[in-house]
C-alpha cells in the first residue's frame, strides 16, 4: 500500500496539468490523505471502507498512466528541436536528414545547424564508447561514436527531448514525465558542448571484438531505432528506456548472452563491464584506459576544426591505426 501510495504521489507531481506549484500541493494533499487513511486502517478503523476507496484511486491512476501519449509537437528546446530522419537505406549507404552540428559558446549561446549527411557502412572502421560525467563517479550520460575510413565520425546518443525551458529529472523520468529522442551527431557539437559549455567530464574507450560485419549491424540497429522514434515517439524511462540501456540492447543483436548488471544502471561504471566483457582495447589495464581515455582537457582546448577527432583520441589505446 505504502508503494502503491508513494507511486501516485510521483504520477501526480510529474503529471498535473499547470505551474509546478499546483502539481506540488495536489501530490502532497494525496499523499497525507493517503498516510492518514493507513493510519486508519493500522488502527483497524473503516478499512473495509479505506481499502475500496484507495483501491478504486489506484486503479484510476493506473488507467490515468495508460493514457498518457508520448507527443512530437510540443515546443521542443533548440537542440532536440528536430527528429533525426533516415532520408534512405540500402544496406550499405544511409542519408540521414537532422544531423547536429551545433557550435557551442555556452549553453545558452550557440549557433543551431541541422545537417544532412551521407555515410557508406562499407566504410565503417570503428566504434567509440564515449562516457560523459555531470553527477559524480556513478552516473554517466552514455554516448556511441562511430568512425569512418575518411576520418568522419558521427555519433549518437538517446536524450530526454526536453521541452523549452524544462531540465531534467531522473525522479521524473520514471513517471512519463519525458519524450525520448535519437541524436546523432557531429562530435565538435556533443562533445564541445558536455566539455565545454557544460563543464562534463568526458572519457572515450575505443570498442574491440567485432568484426566490420557487427560494427555494421551495430549501426544499422540505430538506423533501425531512429525510423522507429521518428515514425512514432517514445516515452524516455530512467530504468528500462534511457541512454544506457539503449546501448546494451543494441548491442545484445549481435552478442546476445551479454549479462545484466548493475553498471547498466549505474553508468558511470560502464566502461569497467565493457572491459570485463572483452569490449575494450585487450592488454590494457582499466586504470590505464581510464587515464588515457579522459579527453576533457584535449576537446576543451580545441576549436571545432578539422582535427577535433584526431587530437582528442591522441593517447587513446586502441586508435593508433585511426586515419590522421
Amino acid at each position: 500500500m505504502a508503494l502503491a501510495a508513494l507511486w501516485v504521489t510521483g504520477l501526480l507531481a510529474y503529471q498535473v496539468p499547470g505551474p509546478g506549484w499546483l502539481a506540488n500541493g495536489v501530490a502532497a494533499l494525496w499523499l497525507l490523505v493517503a498516510l492518514w487513511a493507513s493510519w486508519q486502517v493500522a488502527r483497524g478503523r473503516g478499512h473495509r471502507r479505506l481499502g475500496m476507496a484507495f483501491g478504486a484511486s489506484l486503479a484510476l491512476a493506473g488507467l490515468w498512466w495508460l493514457l498518457l501519449t508520448p507527443r512530437q509537437d510540443r515546443v521542443w528546446a533548440d537542440d532536440v528541436a528536430q527528429r533525426l530522419h533516415v532520408v534512405s537505406f540500402d544496406g550499405r549507404h544511409v542519408v540521414f536528414d537532422n544531423v547536429r552540428d551545433f557550435t557551442w559558446r555556452s549553453e545558452t549561446d550557440y549557433d543551431a545547424r541541422w545537417v544532412r549527411r551521407a555515410y557508406d557502412l562499407d566504410q565503417l572502421r570503428s566504434a567509440d564508447l564515449v562516457l560523459s560525467y555531470w553527477m559524480g563517479p556513478a552516473i554517466a550520460h552514455t554516448l556511441i561514436s562511430f568512425g569512418f575510413d575518411d576520418g568522419r565520425h558521427v555519433v549518437f546518443s538517446l536524450e530526454i527531448r526536453k521541452e523549452r525551458g524544462e531540465s531534467f529529472s531522473a525522479l521524473g523520468g520514471f513517471f512519463r514525465k519525458f519524450e525520448m529522442t535519437l541524436v546523432a551527431a557531429e562530435e565538435t557539437d556533443i562533445i564541445r558542448t558536455r566539455t565545454n559549455a557544460r563543464g562534463e567530464d568526458v572519457y572515450l574507450y575505443r570498442l574491440h571484438g567485432m568484426d566490420h560485419a557487427q560494427l555494421k549491424e551495430l549501426f544499422a540497429a540505430y538506423i533501425a531505432q531512429a525510423r522507429e522514434l521518428d515514425a512514432k515517439p517514445g516515452f524516455y524511462n530512467t530504468l528500462t528506456s534511457n541512454c544506457t540501456t539503449i546501448v546494451f540492447d543494441l548491442a545484445r543483436h549481435i552478442a546476445p548472452r551479454l549479462p545484466l548488471d548493475y553498471r547498466l544502471l549505474l553508468s558511470g561504471y560502464l566502461a569497467e563491464y565493457a572491459q570485463e566483457v572483452g569490449a575494450l582495447t585487450p592488454g590494457v589495464p582499466y586504470a590505464e584506459l581510464h587515464d588515457k581515455g579522459r579527453i576533457t582537457q584535449r576537446a576543451s582546448d580545441l576549436g571545432s576544426g578539422d582535427h577535433f577527432s584526431t587530437v582528442i583520441r591522441q593517447g587513446v589505446p586502441g586508435t593508433e591505426q585511426d586515419p590522421q
